[in-house]
């Protein structure tokens, strides 16, 4: 058996016993460099990965070893994988499976791009780590860079903020224009909005159209803002449609799926559902440490392993806040001129970690939840049982008794003089739909985010 016959069959054993985004995040990079009668030396592609990979999978892969290669009793680590790099190819389910390749430039960076795209160059495929919370949107928006306009169109990505949907979506637009696709509008759908409202002031339609409807890719980001806007709903319809029917590429993202987004219109509703959507969740914590990695190796800094599990374990819901958490640890690194030990760091993020003010107060929450759901506080109380006001009011109560501990009376009398049994059946309710389902918990802690925020 060859070196690499051993490391494939010890990979094989490996990728069935651990996450699929663990297993290309840490070892897809990796191979045996040297093996002697009872050892094998596994290169890697950094010390970030030999520290973790010897400290989270090396009994799991002693034990794969014995399974194949009984004869090797002992594995060590050394520099000298495959080139590490900052995007970790998932493979992709069937249909997308085909899609996944290696990529074959990484030039996308180093060129200009136009000012009047809107995209940020440094939003690529090559600064994304992909884990198990983005691999099916991350998988979408490959086939959508190779081939625009045919499957998966439209492409919408939702999830909560700072998980990085837009990273996502600019990606796809900074690909088609490196391979040679002319004009990819990216624009946020209140900008948009705001450009059609001047198009109509101003007696600007046919520029307005023009602008919009003559694009190869037009990328719309938050498209939740559209809820409630009739006028710019009927105009992005024809947008629509008209760039669909030429076979152009739309890429939509928004914070909840499209059948969550309140005000939106059915015939959109139902367009947004025609091609592919794909959710974005909070990364694991795995993916988590991968991203503080990446961002520190490419910062040029080194922090300690406990400190960046420390940031990892605390901010969960935001891949922005960890990013703003290292970035600050390692000005204050830079500053002093010297490393950090745990307790420094913990003084110094004590604001982002733990100095998110509590909301004290009930009405603050229901507003909140209103204001989500694109209801008004007197929806939300009055004694209606239409679909639209009863789950914001059983939210409502979920998030009050959850961040509270307020009693189910007092909360019955807040909404309404409602008995106290109706209470705890729509907390428990939720509380159990939160544990089940994606999407509310999403909901749920988007919501509490704009409270704490």
């Amino acid at each position: 058996m060859t070196n690499q016959q051993l490391w494939q069959a010890i990979l094989g054993g490996l990728e069935v016993s651990i996450s699929k985004g663990s297993f290309t995040t840490w070892l897809k990079g990796t191979l045996i460099t040297e093996r002697g009668d009872d050892y094998i030396i596994i290169g890697v592609p950094s010390d970030f990965h030999k520290n973790w990979i010897s400290q989270k999978y090396h009994q799991e892969m002693l034990k794969t070893l014995k399974s194949v290669a009984p004869e090797i009793k002992e594995i060590r680590y050394q520099m000298g994988g495959a080139p590490a790099t900052t995007t970790v190819q998932i493979p992709a389910k069937t249909p997308v499976k085909t899609e996944y390749a290696p990529h074959q430039t990484s030039h996308v960076t180093e060129q200009p791009l136009p000012t009047h795209n809107n995209l940020n160059p440094k939003y690529t495929f090559e600064t994304l780590i992909i884990g198990k919370n983005n691999e099916l949107a991350h998988a979408g928006a490959i086939a959508v860079s190779k081939n625009p306009g045919t499957q998966y169109n439209p492409l919408f990505i939702y999830g909560g903020v700072g998980l990085g949907k837009t990273h996502l979506m600019q990606a796809v637009g900074n690909r088609l224009l490196a391979t040679g696709q002319k004009k990819i509008v990216y624009i946020t759908a209140e900008k948009f909005a705001n450009d059609f409202v001047d198009a109509i002031k101003y007696k600007r339609m046919d520029e307005f159209k023009k602008e919009y409807r003559n694009v190869d890719a037009l990328l719309i980001d938050d498209i939740q803002f559209m809820g409630g806007r009739e006028g710019f709903q009927e105009e992005f319809f024809h947008t629509f449609n008209e760039l669909r029917d030429k076979g152009k590429q739309i890429i939509i993202t928004s914070d909840r799926a499209p059948k969550d987004i309140p005000g939106i219109e059915q015939r959109l509703i139902s367009r947004f559902e025609w091609g592919m959507v794909a959710d974005i969740q909070a990364p694991d914590l795995e993916t988590r440490m991968a991203i503080l990695r990446a961002k520190m190796e490419k910062r040029g800094v080194m922090i300690q392993e406990d400190i960046l599990f420390y940031i990892a374990e605390n901010i969960q819901n935001n891949v922005r806040e960890l990013e703003g958490a290292l970035n600050k640890l390692a000005v204050s690194q830079l500053m002093d001129n010297k490393g950090m030990v745990l307790e420094q760091a913990k003084n110094l993020l004590a604001s982002m970690i733990s100095g998110k003010k509590k909301v004290t107060s009930v009405r603050k929450i229901a507003e909140s939840v209103a204001e989500f759901y694109n209801i008004s506080m007197d929806e939300l109380l009055k004694q209606s049982r239409k679909k639209e006001y009863v789950k914001p009011r059983q939210v409502a109560m979920y998030i009050i008794r959850k961040e509270l501990d307020t009693s189910f009376p007092t909360i019955g009398d807040f909404f309404g003089g409602r008995d106290h049994t109706t209470v705890m059946h729509a907390v428990e309710k939720i509380g159990i739909l939160v544990g089940q389902t994606d999407s509310l918990k999403q909901e749920v802690n988007l919501i509490l985010d704009k409270l704490f925020a």
